[in-house]
Order: C-alpha cells, then sequence, then structure tokens
C-alpha cells in the first residue's frame, strides 16, 4: 500500500483506476517532402472524425436546448466538408508537399481573415466557427482526446494542477476524484470538485507519480489521504465511510422542498454557483433557490475567440429559462489574475491579480462589455436575470457601467428587442477599498455579494493560489470577518440585500457568524445546498453572536 497525503479540498470518498492527466502538444510544426496522397487520406479521416463529433454534439445540444441551439455545431458540421474550405487545404498539401497539420492552419488561418475583413455581421461572425473547425479537424489529426480523458471507465483523475480552461474542456462524466501536486482549496480544480460534489485533494506534491498510473486507489477528500493498492485494514476503513457517506446523502435529501428558516424565523437564501449551463441540472437536483454566481468567463476560457453576442445570449438564456422564474446573478466578465484567455492579448504582468483583471478589462475594452451586456439584457426577457460586476474598487466604475448599460438598453430599445427594464443591477464586494466605500457604494446598486476567496487574499495580502502559505491564508480571520459586518451594515443601512458568493459561504462552522453580521444570502456550490438548509433550520439567530469578529 502507498499513501500520499494531501490537502482535502471536497469531501468525501471514491475509488478508482488513477488516471494522470496529458497535455498534449498542439504546436503545429510544417514537415515537407512528404507521401501527398497519405497527407490527404490522414486529412479524410480527420474530417470523418470531427463529423462524427459535431453530430453527436448537435444531437446533445438539441435534447438539452432545442433545434435553435443544435444549429451552431450544424453549421461546423457543413464548414468541415466545405468545399472551398477543403480544396484549399488539398491545395497547400500539393503545392507545398507538407503535412495536413500545417495546411489546415493555414487554411484555417486565412479562411478565419477572410471573413473577418466581410462587411456583414454575420460573416465577420462566422470567423470564429471557422477558427473552431480547424482546431477540431487538427486535434483528430494530433490524436488530442476529446474530453482530455482517454479512458473506457471512471478515473481518478491526477495531474499537476488544472488550468480553467483544462476543467472547462475535461469530459466530466469519467471522472470520480481529482488528486494534484499542486493547487490550492481556492483552486478551479477545488471549486470544479464542489460543484461535481465528488472528492478531491490538492498539494500532494511529487509523491504524486506517474508511475502509480492505472494502478487501483481510493480517495479521502476529508482527510486528503490518497491510498494506491490500500491494505485490508484501510479497506475496511473506506467501506464503512462510504456507507456513512450513503446515509448522510439519504438524510439530506429529506431536506429537498424544506424552507431555509431558522427556528426563530430567520429566513436566508440558498443560492448555487455555476460555470456553465450544464451546471444547472446540479443546482435543480439539490433544490437550490436560485444562482447566485454564473462565472460566465468560462464561455470565454471554452473559445478560441470572442463569442458573439448570440453564443453568450443562448447560454444566458439557457440557464434564466432552466431556472423557471428563480433569479439568477451572472457576473460579467471576470478574466485575468489566473484566469487568463490566449486571444485577449494581454500584457504579461508582474503581479496579475494587482493589474488589469476582471471589470477593468471591461471599462478598457468597451466593445467587448457592451456585446456581454447585450447578450445579458436580451436574456433577461427570458428569466430573472440580474447583472453583477466583479473586482469593483470605486463609485465611478459602477456608474461607468452604468452607464453602459443603459447605452445598451437604449439600443435594444431602438431595435425593438425585448429585455427586462427593471434587470437588477449588483456588484462584488472583494477588495478593502469596496468595504470601505460601501455606504456610497450601496447607494448606486440594487445588491452586493461578497467574493470571499478574493477578499480574503487582498486584505491578508496572501495569494488565494498559493499552497505553500498555509494558515496564513485564513478566511476566519477577524479582519475578513469584520470587513463583512462592515459591508452587511452598509447594505442594510441604504436598503439593499447582501449576500456570500465566495467559497466561505458553505463553511458549516461560520453560518452563526454570517447570521450574527445579517448576511441575507449564501450562494455556494450546489452539493453545499442541502447541508447548509439542514443547518440553518438548526440555528436561532437571535442567539448568534459576533465573538468570531474578536481578535
Amino acid at each position: 500500500m502507498i499513501l500520499i497525503q494531501g490537502k482535502g479540498v471536497s469531501k468525501g470518498v471514491a475509488k478508482g483506476p488513477l488516471y494522470f492527466f496529458q497535455r498534449p502538444d498542439t504546436t503545429v510544426v510544417k514537415v515537407t517532402g512528404v507521401d501527398v496522397e497519405a497527407e490527404k487520406a490522414r486529412l479524410a479521416a480527420a474530417q470523418e472524425t470531427s463529423m462524427a463529433q459535431l453530430e453527436v454534439l448537435a444531437e446533445k445540444c438539441r435534447e438539452e436546448a432545442g433545434d435553435e441551439a443544435a444549429v451552431l455545431f450544424e453549421t461546423h458540421a457543413m464548414f468541415v466538408e466545405d468545399e472551398d474550405f477543403v480544396e484549399c487545404i488539398t491545395s497547400i498539401i500539393d503545392d507545398e508537399t507538407c503535412n495536413a497539420e500545417y495546411a489546415v492552419e493555414q487554411a484555417g488561418e486565412q479562411f478565419a481573415a477572410m471573413f473577418a475583413a466581410m462587411d456583414d455581421a454575420y460573416m465577420q461572425a462566422r470567423s470564429a466557427d471557422i477558427k473552431d473547425v480547424a482546431r477540431r479537424i487538427l486535434d483528430n489529426l494530433m490524436g488530442v482526446v476529446a474530453g482530455g480523458i482517454d479512458s473506457d471507465v471512471p478515473v481518478i483523475l491526477a495531474a499537476d494542477d488544472l488550468a480553467p480552461s483544462e476543467t472547462l474542456q475535461l469530459d466530466k462524466s469519467k471522472i470520480l476524484a481529482f488528486a494534484t501536486q499542486g493547487g490550492s482549496g481556492n483552486s478551479h480544480t477545488a471549486i470544479l470538485a464542489r460543484t461535481m460534489g465528488i472528492p478531491a485533494l490538492c498539494g500532494a506534491g511529487n509523491a504524486l507519480k506517474e508511475e502509480y498510473a492505472g494502478r487501483e486507489a481510493y480517495i479521502d477528500g476529508e482527510t486528503g489521504a490518497l491510498y494506491v493498492e490500500p491494505d485490508e485494514l484501510t479497506l475496511a476503513v473506506f467501506r464503512d465511510k462510504y456507507a456513512k457517506q450513503q446515509e448522510m446523502k439519504a438524510l439530506l435529501e429529506t431536506m429537498k422542498g424544506q424552507e431555509d428558516i431558522t427556528l426563530d424565523g430567520r429566513k436566508i437564501k440558498l443560492y448555487c454557483n455555476i460555470g456553465s449551463p450544464e451546471d444547472v441540472t446540479s443546482v435543480l437536483n439539490n433544490d437550490g433557490q436560485g444562482i447566485g454566481l454564473f462565472r460566465s468567463e468560462f464561455l470565454y476560457l471554452a473559445a478560441s475567440d470572442y463569442p458573439s453576442e448570440d453564443d453568450q445570449f443562448e447560454a444566458y438564456k439557457k440557464v434564466a429559462a432552466a431556472m423557471n422564474g428563480k433569479r439568477v446573478i451572472i457576473r460579467t466578465l471576470d478574466i485575468g489574475a489566473d484566469k487568463q484567455v490566449d486571444y485577449f492579448e494581454m500584457k504579461k504582468e508582474e503581479n496579475p491579480a494587482m493589474g488589469v483583471r476582471a471589470i477593468r478589462i471591461c471599462l478598457n475594452r468597451p466593445e467587448v462589455f457592451r456585446t456581454q451586456l447585450r447578450a445579458l439584457y436580451r436574456a433577461s426577457a427570458y428569466g430573472k436575470v440580474a447583472i453583477m460586476f466583479p473586482m469593483i474598487t470605486s463609485v465611478w466604475e459602477v456608474k461607468e457601467c452604468k452607464r453602459a448599460c443603459q447605452k445598451v438598453m437604449a439600443e435594444l430599445n431602438a431595435e425593438g428587442i425585448p429585455y427586462n427594464k427593471d434587470t437588477e443591477i449588483g456588484i462584488m464586494i472583494e477588495t478593502p477599498s469596496s468595504v470601505f466605500i460601501a455606504d456610497a457604494l450601496a447607494k448606486e446598486v440594487d445588491f452586493f455579494s461578497v467574493g470571499t476567496n478574493d477578499l480574503t487574499q487582498y486584505t491578508l495580502a496572501c495569494d488565494r493560489q498559493a499552497n505553500d502559505l498555509g494558515k496564513f491564508f485564513d478566511a476566519h480571520h477577524p479582519a475578513v470577518l469584520r470587513a463583512l459586518k462592515m459591508a452587511a451594515d452598509a447594505a442594510h443601512a441604504n436598503g439593499i440585500w447582501i449576500g456570500i458568493c465566495g467559497e466561505l459561504g458553505a463553511d458549516l462552522e461560520l453560518l452563526p457568524t454570517f447570521l450574527a453580521i445579517g448576511i441575507d444570502e449564501l450562494s455556494v456550490s450546489p452539493t453545499s445546498v442541502l447541508p447548509l438548509r439542514a443547518a440553518i433550520r438548526k440555528s436561532i439567530a437571535a442567539t448568534c453572536t459576533l465573538e468570531a469578529l474578536d481578535c
């Protein structure tokens, strides 16, 4: 038996084969003097595979979101077989006696540039489509595994760590648990695990070796232990833990349909954090009463170019409609820092967490911001959508955001496009400056939502992604909790509500403190809803104290 000790970041136990995430080298290198006919045959095989993949995606999309949503993949399939596009590829192979990969990349760039240069907005939008199609054919030529996991059975996925864009592409149906060498409790891998409700550990270091790939492993997301081929005694402990885990799940099922209210009548909203439209299923399965944070940046991370207004609109509309009148708070683009998107071509910064990120990018790139706001307002006609701006540090930023909203609403009015004129506007409280001027900010918006991960990072001067900071990154620190109370007091003094959408919201130990502070809403991973509801229904708000704020 081999014991690998990490830090537990998502509770639960699971067993399965260890599978190490492989990053494919997708760099295209030109090779000349090749067998031209053999390269054309490889191209034809890659096209055939691409068509099959797109057919599956279109059908899945049709089942989940209707015919209109499936059109994107049907359009991509048309491009795969487009005579002009294919002829361009084969001509490059013939003329330069080069490999199919190089020819596909060159043809994709040529056609994308051609569409982008057209006057018609619809045709310009096809530039991104042709890039996606070229990338799909390239992936199939280069043997890149769709979903990132080449396994017929679900696995415990191991990696050094995973970038946001990588977690987005994973085939989640094949993941039993996560184990990473690096990372932290605030990493996107950990957040994804909690959203999926599966065990995860981080910080295992070099003890997590690729030579263990394929061997049977057991993971305990509470203790952070990973056992490779455990002995009988360890197996017995795991079986007992698993049985208790199933008992707890059965007990929590009785919480579905129950009201989120304390014994003395204090009501609190329990919402969910999601990263994609597909996560709505988990929200509904766990009886979430709304969505307190839809991380819209994952639409950008999943794309090879700026997502169009229509693509964003369809995603937001799908979530709003699925929630059937329950509030859906969509955070505007929040990239930068640990979430980088290549096509934004951001300058490298020495300290990106303090640099151009989130709302700063949107205000610096008004056309990108306008596209997203148009999609958001259009989606507001299909459900109770609210818009939330991240990384706010000053009143002028909020006023600029509101001006951008007014311009978009005026455009939609002129075009006769329906939207909800009373769409709520909120901001995230995640910087000390926003806490200090919370009273002024509250006069400008309809609600606050506290991002406790970043608030802790900026308050304590601790990098939230650094695993080796350990006890120094302390979200229970009195300074963080006092900041929460300051923001809550300012919100209530100005007649608006305040929630928490950071990971801290699911902390059962701090629930009494949140009740004492007066937090109105907690937005957590879907699997945290029922445990929180059970705890709320056993609490007496009037007896909760602020002693956690004492040093």
